[in-house]
């Protein structure tokens, strides 16, 4: 069994190290020394996501056309797949009819069990709702609200059928480097069983070594090894910082009389000001489900705006309040999406390996849309590398780092390039001094007119955090205080998220070592941005607290400023991303914990299904094993409202 054989590696490099170190008092962990049990495959995929796993489906597809094995792993840090996914979502199935051309047939027990049925926008103001043109890209015809959670498992269980490996569980942590340090050549994975200062507990386990000919990065937005290799490489040279959105979700079961099956509604207005770009949805689930939720853009400018606090505001409005009498909120969650489009591009590729889905950034603003484009680009790269992998020697080993130049080039040819070039200047639109009502003026006119067939581009002037003023020259918005169930305070959300981390485990969001750099991360936080993470973080991690209290990491010193210190609830992390791409000092660093650790959104999504719905994909038996001799492992350390025909 494959999980037997990557269990039984890292159990005796375990125990190699454990009686290495037998007569030692709990030493201090070294990575530089630690012995790894090692995995030789073709490619190694970072995240289970609809990037990664098209991308792994895709290369199995060629071994069975060209007859030329080749090994496939998926590293998925959720401790199953889907369990960190999450997304709206309204699929637009271009990509899958590609990568899958009979996926409805051939897989009857698939998730896209809700066609759209109708397509709207409307405009809030405080107690109103006006219905308003929206752009054809808007339009849903063809598409299916679905969980993207289940989704990413259902591909999943289709990428093992293949002979994909996936293992759960598994955070990559750091990159394997080539000898001359100029190409990657893998991915090692994080330890287990570090405690707080970062010394081996009874439970220690190495990282594993999983030594690969291509390396493809599938983290999903502001992943913590996509930003090593776009640093190390300079993949962002002569483009655009990356601009992110925050999405704040929650589902709810609706009153039988409010709910339409495949309706989906798109807001603009309520509850954000005239500077801060966003809008909510509405998309109306199979089951008697909703989904609901509220886009920020991060680069507004009042570092008193709680994105979460703006959705609890949102649904006070008459529109949602209405739609949600007599009904129960059943998930929450969030997570930043990219937005910057063709412009924030990286280069895509590197030496030994490339960025895709939304670890390079092809969401489509203004079609609300991006796991089509992330799955068709991991095709490409599947292609890229089987090609690459296939002009060396079957069995050939320090093989140089393989080049995907053909992925990147193949990309441009492709309509994702074609769709993304056509929309490059709505989103960058609504950041000319003409604002929000400029860029909507702007957007009308490029989407009905001039479809992007313009000499210009704007540009996104600076990084989300640069975005962010002082907090004197801001006012304080005004929240309602939590009316249950309609709203609810951050910690009730959160315990919907079933979040749950290994206690006395490193703390994975860091700042730069020593006292000094934690002082003066609060003084010029607290003192010029009115402590914004903590009122901002969708999870309640960061908490400037008076300086009496204890910081994260349980010790009490000198580590504050104007008596306020810096406390980091890890443990509440949901991997939204959002601290890291937001914090005004941009001295967070978000990593990733022990594998396993964080949401567990489809199981959410399980808890809510109605029985019989058959939208649950539990998992396989090879999985299954693998995560038993993991825990074993473990143990021993448009332009008008539209509707659509139903899909026969």
């Amino acid at each position: 069994m494959l999980g037997v054989r990557v269990a039984s590696r890292k159990l005796a490099a375990r125990v190699s190290l454990l009686s290495r170190y037998s007569s030692a008092a709990n030493p201090p962990f070294d990575p530089g020394q630690v012995e790894r049990a090692s995995d030789d495959v073709d490619v190694c995929i970072v995240g289970a996501g609809p990037a990664g796993l098209s991308a792994a489906i895709r290369l199995k597809q060629l071994e069975k056309e060209t007859g030329r094995e080749i090994r496939v792993v998926v590293l998925e840090k959720g401790g199953d797949v889907g369990a960190h996914t999450l997304s709206g979502a309204v699929i637009e199935p271009r990509a899958l009819n590609e990568l899958l051309p009979a996926w409805s047939t051939e897989y009857p027990s698939h998730p896209l069990t809700q066609p759209a049925t109708s397509s709207t926008m409307r405009f809030l103001t405080k107690s109103r709702s006006f219905p308003m043109p929206h752009p054809p890209q808007m339009s849903n015809k063809g598409n299916y609200i679905v969980s993207l959670s289940q989704f990413t498992s259902w591909l999943g269980s289709i990428a093992e059928e293949s002979g994909v490996e996936i293992y759960p569980g598994f955070a990559g942590a750091s990159l394997l480097w080539s000898e001359d340090k100029q190409g990657v050549r893998g991915v090692i994975t994080n330890e287990v069983g570090l405690d707080r200062e970062g010394r081996m507990k009874d439970t220690f386990e190495p990282g594993m070594e999983f030594r690969a000919k291509v390396t493809l990065l599938a983290e999903g937005a502001h992943g913590s090894l996509t930003k090593l290799v776009v640093k190390k490489f300079g993949l962002r040279s002569g483009q655009d910082e990356q601009t992110y959105g925050l999405g704040v979700k929650e589902v709810w079961r609706v009153a039988e009389g409010k709910y339409t099956p495949g309706a989906v509604v798109h807001t603009m207005g309520f509850p954000l000001d005239r500077n801060t770009y966003g809008g909510g949805w509405v998309y109306h689930m199979d089951g008697g489900l909703v989904s609901l939720g509220l886009v920020v853009g991060l680069d507004y400018g009042n570092p008193y705006l709680s994105p979460y606090w703006e959705l609890q505001k949102m649904k006070h409005h008459p529109y949602f309040a209405s739609l949600l009498e007599g009904g129960e909120r059943v998930a929450y969650g969030a997570r930043v999406i990219n937005e910057g489009g063709l412009q924030s591009l990286p280069k895509l590729h590197f030496p030994g390996g490339a960025l895709i889905g939304c670890s390079a950034g092809f969401v489509n603003v203004p079609k609300i849309k991006g796991t089509h484009n992330a799955m068709k680009s991991g095709m490409l790269a599947a292609e890229a590398a089987f090609e690459a992998i296939s002009s060396t020697d079957e069995g050939a080993e320090n093989v140089a780092p393989l080049d995907l130049a053909a992925y990147e080039a193949n990309l441009r040819k492709s309509w994702v390039w074609k769709e993304l070039h056509e929309v490059r200047n709505i989103r960058p639109s609504f950041n000319t001094p003409a604002g929000i009502w400029g860029g909507i003026v702007y957007s009308g006119i490029d989407s009905l007119i001039l479809k992007g067939r313009t000499p210009w581009t704007f540009r996104h002037g600076s990084s989300d955090a640069a975005h962010t003023k002082r907090a004197s020259e801001c006012t304080p918005p005004q929240y309602p205080p939590p009316q249950p169930p309609l709203s609810t305070d951050l910690l009730t959300s959160l315990s919907l998220t079933s979040t749950n981390h290994a206690e006395n485990q490193p703390v994975h969001l860091r700042l730069p070592p020593g006292a000094e750099a934690r002082r003066r991360h609060v003084e010029t936080n607290v003192k010029d941005y009115a402590g914004l993470l903590g009122r901002s973080c969708p999870a309640g991690v960061y908490e400037y607290v008076d300086g009496a209290a204890a910081t994260a990491d349980g010790k009490v010193e000198d580590q504050g400023w104007e008596g306020k210190k810096l406390v980091i609830n890890s443990q509440n992390c949901i991997h939204c991303k959002f601290c890291d791409v937001k914090v005004p000092t941009q001295d967070i660093t978000w990593t990733v914990p022990e594998g396993g650790g964080g949401p567990k959104y489809s199981a959410s999504d399980c808890d809510i299904a109605s029985a019989g719905d058959n939208v649950c994909f539990q998992a396989s038996p090879r999985r299954r094993g693998r995560l038993f001799f993991y825990i074993v492992v473990q143990l021993f350390g448009k332009y008008y409202s539209t509707s659509f025909p139903q899909r026969q």
